[in-house]
């Protein structure tokens, strides 16, 4: 499988602590900053297809708003199920912005 890095995001547009929905390809995207560093998950809530990118982020454990599903960003595994593991997207950051792998989507 073939990397496809596309930007997501400037660095400054998801300070640490904070959560964005971006949409890249034909994919709606959460992109979350914890500390300082770059997770991305597939932004459609497995529930009931919540938006994951517009959760409340505390620490590593992002809440769906609509109807509580916790993830932690950095691995998609939801954290009373952890044999549920949500999807994500490799990420890196270059000169100020964010990219996430698509690979071949």
């Amino acid at each position: 499988m073939m990397p496809n890095w596309v930007v997501i995001a400037k660095v400054d547009d998801c300070p640490p602590g904070s959560s964005l929905e971006r949409v890249a390809g034909d994919r709606i995207v959460a992109l979350f900053n914890v500390d300082g560093e770059f997770h991305a998950l597939d932004g459609v809530c497995p529930h009931q297809g919540g938006p994951l990118g517009k959760g409340s982020l505390v620490g590593c454990i992002v809440t769906c708003p609509w109807h509580g599903w916790q993830f932690d960003v950095r691995s998609g595994k939801h954290q009373t199920s952890q044999s549920l593991v949500h999807p994500g997207f490799a990420v890196k950051v270059e000169d100020g912005t964010v990219l996430i792998d698509l690979g071949d989507n």
